[in-house]
């Protein structure tokens, strides 16, 4: 049922916020900005949309801000955006995670943090390719399969915290590669939007031994390759303090959409709040979570 915004949210009167599973309303509405809003874009899909919780702030019925849950392993990826104070209110009434790792605009931060409790993190990169751009490099990467998932993990060990379920592998698109039968990089991809031909490359990481030979590079290339196969556009999120991994990825083709910030956040008056107030600690996150380590 939607209820009205309460005073001090600086929204108009008559907005209201309320849960939808409309995807096409989300879906309108995202494609205003279509790479940022990317990853959200892909939960549309069916495969995805049965793990989202979606609140969206309405204007006389039009949207004015959406906001995204996607449930799992905690902290859960949470993407903002729109009018500032729409999101205050969908994530104050509508959705609830007492901790997120949350995607947004830098200027909808203040907005977050009237619900939650936002911890410092290096400004992030938006990065996108398409095939028209995309610059393909000589590779030896091979594609992976959902029975590589534990040697895959094996890697992810020595630089990831989260874990790989087989599934993603499976449903995915995942290239590594191999030294003397060692896998020692690997990448492949957070999500996959094939009815909006969108995707989003991620996992990319290459044993701290075998940094700065181009494995990364080869990798992220390959999957990309592969993808464009039946995507209009690829996008990645790459730190903006990472020279090497920016390098690398714009020789393949890909170029900047915007900066933007992923941050841990825990809600205001929660358990968590209460226990991890004086602390400022990095909590693991999820395999759709920022973990890539590039060279």
């Amino acid at each position: 049922m939607a209820s009205a915004i309460r005073a001090g949210t600086a929204l108009r009167p008559g907005i209201e916020v309320r849960p939808t599973r409309d995807r096409e309303l989300l879906r309108e509405f995202l494609e205003t900005d279509r790479l940022m809003a990317a990853y959200a874009l892909c939960d549309l899909d069916d495969r995805e949309f049965g793990r989202t919780r979606w609140g969206v702030a309405l204007d006389r019925g039009e949207p004015v801000a959406v906001a995204l849950e996607y449930l799992g392993m905690s902290p859960q990826p949470l993407f903002v955006m729109g009018e500032p104070g729409g999101v205050t209110a969908v994530l104050r009434d509508v959705l609830r995670p007492r901790t997120a790792y949350l995607a947004s605009r830098t200027e909808l931060l203040d907005s977050v943090a009237a619900v939650y409790r936002v911890q410092e993190g290096p400004p992030m990169v938006r990065m996108w390719v398409d095939r028209a751009s995309f610059r393909p490099a000589p590779s030896s990467a091979v594609r992976l399969v959902a029975a590589d998932i534990g040697e895959l993990n094996k890697l992810y060990e020595f630089g990831l915290t989260s874990w790989l379920p087989s599934d993603a592998v499976a449903n995915g698109v995942y290239y590594g590669v191999r030294l003397e039968g060692r896998l020692v990089a690997a990448a492949g991809t957070h999500v996959i939007g094939r009815q909006l031909g969108l995707a989003a490359v991620g996992n990319v990481l290459t044993h701290r031994d075998f940094r700065g030979r181009g494995y990364a590079k080869a990798v992220t290339g390959a999957v990309t390759q592969e993808l464009l196969r039946f995507c209009d556009q690829v996008v990645l999120n790459v730190r903006a303090d990472n020279p090497p991994a920016l390098g690398a990825y714009r020789a393949l083709g890909y170029q900047e959409h915007t900066r933007f910030e992923e941050r841990l956040v825990h809600r205001k008056g929660s358990v968590w709040d209460s226990i991890l107030g004086p602390f400022k600690r990095w909590v693991p996150t999820s395999w759709r979570g920022p973990t890539s380590k590039e060279e």
